[in-house]
């Protein structure tokens, strides 16, 4: 009973970090510079993780290639894009959309060799993405006026968290935890998006007065380390197969969020599109050693 409470409360504070980087966005903040920000956040409360755990942070060239090859394809570069989405498409829809990870893990399974060939799968992959077309197909109705091509960015997220993945399941981690691998990726996304924040002009100065956006950057990035910690520790403790129900979990509760704190509506194309890819993501759920990480926005990997 209390492995369920603790899915339950994890994917409730995961999908509330949804809203949160829509009020990030909607307050002027941007892509780079939130990035950077989320990463110092990480970098922070990790240190203090380590600290407790009284682990070190192995540097070895195989170990720090993997903090590169997550910090970048895990978060710099998707959440780059999701950001840029952000600023066009409700937080109800995003959540939609990046609950497609497993859609797209699927196709990069079988190319890598890690996974077989089912029908099962493939029948779920059409489902999902048929759900995905309903947001965008009937005249735009369920996006509204909105170019397709931020509908597009937004699943440049999932597609890499997707390969993200089974990378990860091809080639391991070099030794390292979990901990471990998202502590070493905050700090090469730190290093790698300020500059990125500063010369694309978004730098966030934090001498200057936070307000909404400030808090919520702060908060989404707080409520990711603390949820994601709880995930590693049901992962060991419950399963990979248990713990990676929390995806379903993240987008409807994503989807609640927002309606409730930003007033969102959605027209019936809409809840046409979660059943679907709900459905589709149910259909290719990964084995336990692709069960990854449900991703929040902003979140570290």
């Amino acid at each position: 009973m209390r492995f369920w409470a603790l899915l339950l409360l994890m994917g409730t504070g995961w999908g509330f970090t949804v809203p949160l980087a829509k009020i990030a966005i909607d307050g002027g903040l941007r892509g780079f510079g939130i990035i950077f920000w989320q990463s110092v956040v990480g970098v922070i409360l990790l240190t203090v993780i380590m600290l407790l755990r009284r682990k070190k942070l192995p540097l070895g060239w195989p170990q720090v290639r993997v903090y590169f090859v997550i910090a970048l394809v895990g978060t710099v570069v998707p959440n780059a894009f999701s950001f840029a989405s952000y600023v066009h498409l409700d937080a109800g829809i995003m959540s939609i959309l990046i609950s497609t990870v497993p859609l797209f893990a699927f196709p990069f399974a079988l190319a890598m060799g890690n996974e077989r060939f089912v029908m099962r799968r493939l029948q779920g992959l059409l489902l999902g993405f048929a759900g995905v077309m309903f947001l965008i197909v009937p005249g735009q109705a369920a996006i509204g006026q909105v170019s397709l091509w931020y509908v597009a960015c937004a699943l440049v997220a999932p597609a890499l968290y997707g390969f993200e993945g089974n990378w990860v399941s091809r080639f391991g981690t070099a030794g390292l935890d979990p901990i471990q691998v998202i502590f070493g990726a905050s700090i090469i996304g730190a290093v790698v998006s300020a500059p990125l924040a500063y010369f694309s002009g978004v730098w966030i100065d934090p001498t200057l007065p936070w307000g909404q956006a400030g808090w919520a950057l702060i908060g989404s990035s707080v409520i990711h380390i603390v949820v994601y910690s709880s995930y590693v520790w049901l992962i060991s403790a419950a399963g990979p197969v248990f713990a990676v129900q929390v995806g379903y979990i993240v987008t409807l509760s994503g989807v609640f969020w927002s309606r409730l704190l930003l007033g969102e509506s959605y027209t019936s194309w809409v809840w046409v599109a979660l059943v679907l890819v709900l459905s589709g993501v149910f259909l290719v759920l990964p084995k336990p050693k692709l069960a990854l990480v449900p991703k929040s926005e902003g979140g570290q990997n």
